[in-house]
């Protein structure tokens, strides 16, 4: 598919304090062959990478819980329930998730499996998210997780059945995009 025709016509920073905000003013070529001219806000906050850790023998998935401030001030208790995930940090995809999924959860992951990438908020944030599967044993357990308290993380790692994950799915007990997506791949694919 070959980009679209666009003009971008202004660029404005709005702010850089903990990401970048910027205001793009720009054309648009139309299907029907005129330009519109259009103003978008744009968010960049660098690309992530997700994953689900699951045992299919125990049948279990390994989820972290912590408080997101965008959530709490969008009329939620601000509690999320998540898979394991962070900005890439100028790190593979792959290498980045390892690190994480290390850092949050305290299991060291043996093998990761990329199963795509998705644009979650598209209309305002660049963020393209790389999404993995890997399964876990008790002893690759090698720290309690619990993210960095330098980084502002606390978080609560859980281990739950899956069956139980796919209740709180449904329930509105876990509200996270990337989680609810990585629940139903396992559950379509994997058939634990």
């Amino acid at each position: 598919m070959s980009r679209p025709p666009i003009r971008i016509t202004a660029e404005e920073t709005l702010s850089d304090n903990w990401y970048v905000l910027k205001k793009y003013s720009f054309d648009l070529k139309r299907r029907d062959g005129t330009w519109q001219p259009q103003t978008r806000e744009v968010y960049d906050r660098g690309n992530g990478a997700t994953i689900l850790l699951y045992n299919l023998e125990r049948r279990t998935v390994v989820l972290t819980r912590q408080f997101r401030l965008p959530a709490f001030v969008n009329d939620h208790d601000g509690y999320l329930i998540e898979a394991a995930a962070g900005l890439l940090d100028n790190a593979s995809p792959e290498e980045r998730i390892r690190l994480e999924a290390e850092e949050e959860t305290g299991y060291r992951v043996r093998s990761v499996r990329k199963i795509f990438e998705a644009f979650m908020s598209p209309g305002s944030v660049t963020e393209r998210i790389h999404f993995f599967i890997g399964e876990y044993r008790p002893d690759d357990r090698v720290s309690t997780g619990g993210g960095l308290e330098e980084e502002g993380e606390d978080i609560e790692v859980l281990e739950l059945s899956f069956e139980q994950a796919l209740a709180m799915v449904e329930s509105g007990e876990i509200a996270d995009g990337k989680t609810i997506m990585l629940l139903q791949y396992l559950e379509l694919r994997l058939k634990p």
